[in-house]
């Protein structure tokens, strides 16, 4: 069977030496899909922060195992980083893949101490499809059955999220919101509340697939509630880049990771 792009990219490209992948194929619920890797810094200093992130695909396909790059860079800027599968259509609608990410997340939390992690300290991040289950699980955890990921998530970064795509109007959309009652409950950009976690979010000005008027609504209408907002475009990149700078040998192209680091860093 031909590899992927992405496949060839994640197994070619050189990783972070400061970060190690420690365990793999955790399950955190049943099924093929409800599993993550774990990734974590080789020399960790004290209980280390947690952070759970999540491809994008379009709500229709992704693999945990294609992004060990994206891992392995969360881990080596100290975290305990889970990479984690979730249920996509043709198998579920909305919410169910926000439901598996919130159940990672969870997952995550309650076996921090087993691998030096800190369960009082969450960040959420995802790209593309990724991005929006990490933002509206962030922006309202208990729509999702997890009242208590609340007072754990204390950011979340978001990279060429969609947070305001209705009504429907592309296949992927149609095929995972078309059976939502209430679809202006399935759009981040009207579940701000002052009580949002601080949020980084940056888009490719180049992106065609999903445009950065995304992220200037979402952060516009963040920073209206109070809540503390980096919003950064990159004028020469595209959808996949803001995910693909995260690697080692794009990050003297793309500033992606570098603002990515100094946000999270931020957060110590």
């Amino acid at each position: 069977m031909a590899l992927s792009l992405l496949t060839l990219f994640d197994r070619l490209v050189p990783k972070d030496g400061a970060s190690r992948q420690v365990a793999s194929g955790l399950r955190f619920g049943p099924g093929p899909r409800r599993c993550l890797d774990l990734y974590a810094p080789r020399r960790p200093a004290g209980p280390l922060p947690l952070l759970v992130f999540a491809y994008g695909g379009g709500w229709n396909s992704g693999s945990r195992l294609d992004y060990h790059f994206a891992g392995r860079a969360f881990a080596a800027l100290g975290f305990l980083t889970a990479v984690a599968d979730y249920r996509v259509f043709p198998e579920v609608q909305f919410p169910a893949f926000v439901e598996d990410f919130a159940a990672a997340a969870n997952w995550l939390a309650d076996h921090a101490g087993q691998y030096g992690g800190d369960p009082s300290r969450l960040v959420v991040a995802g790209h593309s499809s990724g991005a929006y289950n990490a933002i509206i699980l962030a922006l309202d955890p208990a729509r999702f059955g997890s009242p208590q990921l609340a007072g754990r998530i204390e950011a979340a970064v978001g990279l060429a999220g969609p947070y305001d795509f209705y009504p429907f109007d592309v296949k992927e959309s149609i095929d995972a919101f078309g059976g939502v009652a209430d679809p202006a409950l399935s759009q981040p950009i009207n579940l701000v509340t002052p009580a949002a976690p601080p949020m980084l979010l940056v888009h490719g000005v180049r992106d065609t697939l999903v445009g950065d008027y995304h992220t200037v609504r979402l952060s516009k209408k963040l920073r209206e509630a109070g809540v503390p907002v980096v919003e950064r475009h990159y004028p020469a990149l595209r959808h996949a880049e803001t995910v693909l700078g995260l690697a080692l040998p794009l990050r003297r192209l793309w500033p992606v990771y570098r603002d990515v680091a100094g946000f999270l860093k931020g957060l110590r």
